[in-house]
């Protein structure tokens, strides 16, 4: 088993546990779930059919009573609509500030249910389960948690880390192909912005099989990074910047789309590779760097062109983007594979990015 601790300053510790089988032995675990009267489960009804009923069997034999909230499955689903419902179903439940909230899902899931969990009567224990690789080897730990508004992506939420993220790569097993490779968006971002290996590493797959043996190593190197970025700058106002690489662009395409057209990593694909082209542009990033990145974009199917959308309706939805600073927005490159650096954009410039 793969063991990491993620310790910042202004919270408590996250532990996080990877190992592939884990999800089987989730029983054992009575340091985590030993102590609780209440424990409830959200979930998405995808998951749900393949892994509710063994994660509840699982942690009832601790002696609590353990409860499942079922939400739709999609970014359409991350709402304050969905979110008052499940505050209804706590209520009812009866879960008070001693007991627990556990995610089980990707990364929709996880953050519903992280800010769930940080708002419900001030804030209760949450742990992580994630089932998709996006949330294996990014959204599970960091703490951040939120709901999407119409006008943008993760506007309304808040820092609030898992006592335990609980990772067995096992999970992607029940994942369907698209939903992996989706998930390998946020793998290749890792490999440009801190694993020159990594990237190597990932351009040497030729076969789905081959990937997925070595997945509990890829998540393990994955999470290190972001253990270490989150550890130097919790709330994303230094170097924490750099895991949003892509995610700039990649949200005003969420966004636009109503969340249904484009998943997050296909979003974070374009977005990387169209501001690794601005940066050829600009003279910050050697071209080479830009065929490597559509090469491994290509392998994993993953798209790189930005769609046709309106003008005006971009600059809205960006001038709503979190990472911006009055005027400025910081915006993450990359001089070379492996290696990240912030740019400020003022915002008179920002839609260049677009073009």
């Amino acid at each position: 088993m793969r063991k990491l601790t993620c310790k910042t300053q202004n919270t408590n510790s996250t532990q996080i546990l990877i190992e592939n089988g884990l999800k089987d032995h989730i029983f054992e675990l009575e340091q985590f779930f030993g102590a609780y009267r209440n424990m409830v489960i959200i979930t998405d009804r995808n998951v749900a059919k393949h892994h509710l009923v063994s994660l509840k069997k699982q942690l009832k034999s601790f002696g609590g009573t353990v409860y499942g909230i079922v939400i739709e499955p999609g970014e359409q689903s991350k709402n304050l609509s969905t979110l008052e419902h499940i505050y209804y179903e706590l209520s009812e439940y009866g879960i008070t500030r001693s007991d627990a909230i556990i995610a089980l899902g990707g990364g929709v899931v996880g953050d519903i249910a992280g800010f769930a969990a940080a708002t419900y009567m001030r804030g209760i224990d949450f742990y992580q389960v994630p089932t998709s690789l996006i949330a294996q080897v990014d959204s599970s730990v960091g703490g951040k948690t939120g709901v999407d508004l119409t006008v943008g992506k993760n506007l309304v939420g808040a820092f609030y880390p898992a006592k335990a993220v609980i990772v067995d790569p096992n999970y992607l097993k029940t994942l369907d192909d698209h939903f992996l490779m989706d998930g390998m968006g946020e793998v290749i971002k890792y490999g440009c912005i801190s694993s020159s290996k990594l990237f190597v590493r990932l351009m040497g797959y030729e076969y789905q099989e081959d990937l997925l043996d070595d997945m509990e190593d890829i998540v393990t190197k994955c999470l290190q990074i972001k253990r270490n970025v989150v550890e130097e700058d919790e709330r994303e106002s230094g170097v924490r910047r750099i895991l949003n690489f892509g995610h700039t662009i990649g949200h005003v395409i969420e966004t636009y789309f109503d969340y249904g057209t484009y998943t997050h990593g296909e979003a974070v694909a374009i977005g990387m590779y169209n501001i690794t082209r601005m940066s050829v542009r600009e003279g910050i990033t050697p071209e080479e760097n830009l065929k490597n990145i559509a090469v491994l974009l290509d392998t994993y199917g993953l798209p790189k062109d930005l769609p046709e959308m309106d003008e005006n309706r971009v600059k809205h939805i960006l001038n709503n983007d979190k990472k911006f600073e009055g005027d400025i927005l910081n915006v993450c490159v990359i001089p070379k594979i492996g290696v990240a650096e912030i740019v400020r954009v003022h915002k008179d410039k920002a839609f260049q990015l677009f073009t």
